[in-house]
């Protein structure tokens, strides 16, 4: 068989620039490597892809100020609203980091983005990302005509960690009775029972127990995250594993895409057959030579770029009622 090679432009980048942490770092060095490569990688970023605005705002919420980042495309028309949550295992990242992100979305889908940026783990564990997820989405529902949206629609998008909160997020909502117009998954955490460290579990997903080491994100790397984010009994409840959930029917449809020299592959591309499963419409890729967390690397390799421009269009295909 042979060994899967990653695109050459963002391997040598890479190499060049580490994106995450040794296993054994610190909370404060893990954040700052990726506040790093995240800040190296947006130099890179096309300068057409700058939205019209961009404005910080607070929401007031339980648990103190929530921030948030909206993100207006050119235009006067009302546009799609996205609320739109970052990456980085639920103990790093933040709406300036995945600035980059946001802006994609932004411009590429010709949407409202509302970046949120919810409370970190250790400091804060389950199931405060995901209450502070509800919290935003309902503030941007309730004020997407006042936000430049369109009324009634609302999409939530997210990366890694990020995706694993939007999914959750539509289940909540589904459940709620206020079901979302769409979900952009890209390569989504989606079941964390046992934490990464369950043999069982493990072996269950492929891209575990075959992503090597060489690519970014590894095994270790989501035990570190999921321990400091989750415990143990908790981490089979759908607000972190949202394939945990008991029904998917009715779950807003999904753009889904994943990596395959990424540890998190199999259980993104399983979601995307849970949801089809659960009869909910569905356009799912799978990036061959890109790695974890290539969305915010479009600036230094045109694979990942295209890639990244795909989800916009894949997005706006799926609100027109496309699937697979």
């Amino acid at each position: 068989m042979t060994e899967p090679t990653m695109d050459p432009e963002l391997a040598n980048w890479l190499a060049a620039t580490p994106v995450e942490a040794d296993d054994e770092a610190s909370i404060e060095e893990t954040r700052a490597v990726a506040g790093r490569a995240h800040t190296l990688a947006q130099q890179h970023l096309n300068p057409a892809l700058i939205p019209a605005s961009e404005t910080d705002q607070v929401i007031d919420s339980p648990h103190g100020p929530l921030p948030i980042r909206v993100l207006r495309p050119a235009g006067t028309e009302a546009k799609p609203t996205v609320v739109y949550f970052h990456g980085g295992g639920w103990i790093t990242g933040s709406i300036d980091t995945h600035l980059g992100h946001a802006r994609r979305i932004c411009t590429q889908a010709d949407m409202v983005v509302v970046s949120v940026g919810y409370r970190l783990a250790p400091e804060n564990p389950f199931p405060a990302a995901f209450d502070d997820a509800v919290l935003a989405t309902e503030w941007a529902a309730q004020r997407t005509e006042q936000l430049g949206g369109e009324a009634g629609t609302l999409i939530l998008a997210g990366d890694s960690a990020g995706a694993q909160l939007a999914a959750s997020v539509a289940i909540a909502r589904r459940d709620a009775g206020q079901p979302v117009s769409a979900q952009l998954l890209l390569y989504p955490v989606t079941d964390v029972a046992g934490r990464y460290t369950d043999p069982e579990v493990n072996a269950h997903y492929m891209s575990r127990r075959t992503t090597g080491s060489n690519f970014g994100l590894t095994l270790q790397g989501m035990v570190n995250f999921a321990t400091k984010y989750v415990d143990e009994q908790s981490s089979t409840d759908w607000r972190v594993s949202p394939m945990r959930a008991p029904d998917l029917t009715g779950v807003a449809p999904a753009v889904i895409h994943t990596a395959t020299l990424d540890v998190l592959r199999t259980e993104g591309n399983f979601y995307g057959d849970a949801l089809r499963k659960a009869g909910v419409r569905v356009i799912s890729r799978e990036w061959p030579t890109l790695n974890h967390s290539y969305f915010g690397f479009g600036g230094v390799s045109a694979v990942a770029d295209s890639a990244a421009a795909q989800a916009a269009e894949d997005l706006r295909q799926l609100l027109a009622g496309g699937s697979d």
